[in-house]
């Protein structure tokens, strides 16, 4: 099923984008000096379709780097809660094996065992 939503979804896109590329392969001039009028010295000839995949693809990755760091507090705050419940689990187990050495005598009585997650 999500096959062929995949493909619902992708089939047009991958139409408009080789329409695109038929209907703008004429050749144009980027140029990176806008100082000189006539033949720029840093300049180059290429199709008008490779210019926008360039473009589109550098805006991709700009805002996949935005946004990884707009998340770094997020992935920081992940780690430590980490952290705190890894130890909160080992002192939870050395709990419980200190309550299971030391028996019902104190009156006591054993943690229940921990609730598998899988």
């Amino acid at each position: 099923m999500i096959r062929f939503l995949k493909g619902l979804i992708l089939l047009p896109i991958a139409i408009v984008v080789v329409l695109l590329a038929v209907a703008n392969r004429q050749p144009v001039m980027l140029s990176f000096d806008p100082f000189t009028d006539g033949t720029p010295a840093f300049s180059m000839q290429l199709p008008l379709y490779a210019l926008i995949f360039a473009a589109v693809a550098l805006g991709v990755v700009v805002g996949g780097v935005g946004s990884w760091l707009g998340q770094g507090d997020t992935r920081r705050d992940r780690r430590a809660k980490g952290r705190e419940l890894h130890r909160l689990r080992n002192e939870t187990e050395r709990l419980r094996q200190t309550a299971a050495a030391t028996g019902p005598a104190t009156g006591r009585t054993a943690l229940p065992a921990p609730v598998s997650r899988a």
